[in-house]
């Protein structure tokens, strides 16, 4: 199988994203534990509220920022829809595909197979040519005049 290296940046990207959603996952869930530390002590609330508030908000805007960094480092620009070239976006996306099940047309691609119509017969090697046609005898498709004379021009257009 065919292996894509993904860019430092775009690894340097995820992480990154990753660490500012933790901070903001612990931002946020510090409120919860402050709250309760402080339940039913109402000094200087007022502070402590808007303290307690902008932490919240803070953790959040991180979650949701990180989340989309990190989304921008795993699919890079062009899969993540800020670019829309769509062959960047099969570039950018073809590592994690591949570990899905693949892109369609690189399992067609590595397996050899070309459904663009160009490819016939006639671009078939010459020993499977010949394996085709004496699989065709064997199978009685073709008489044994038939296979000789089929043989016959393979082998003289060889």
């Amino acid at each position: 199988m065919k292996r894509r290296k993904i860019s430092p940046e775009r690894k340097a990207l995820y992480y990154f994203g990753n660490a500012m959603m933790v901070v903001g996952g612990l931002l946020f869930a510090s409120v919860f534990v402050t709250g309760m530390m402080n339940f039913g002590n109402f000094r200087d609330f007022d502070r402590r509220a808007r303290n307690e508030g902008m932490r919240a908000l803070a953790g959040m805007g991180l979650l949701i920022v990180g989340g989309v960094v990190s989304s921008i480092g795993a699919k890079g620009a062009a899969g993540s829809g800020l670019v829309l070239d769509p062959e960047k976006a099969r570039q950018d996306v073809e590592p994690w595909s591949r570990m899905t099940g693949g892109v369609v047309s690189d399992a067609l691609d590595e397996a050899g197979i070309d459904l663009s119509g160009r490819a016939g017969a006639d671009e078939l090697p010459f020993d499977e040519k010949l394996r085709r046609l004496h699989a065709l005898f064997k199978d009685g498709i073709l008489t044994a005049e038939e296979y000789e004379r089929e043989k016959k021009e393979l082998l003289d257009s060889n």
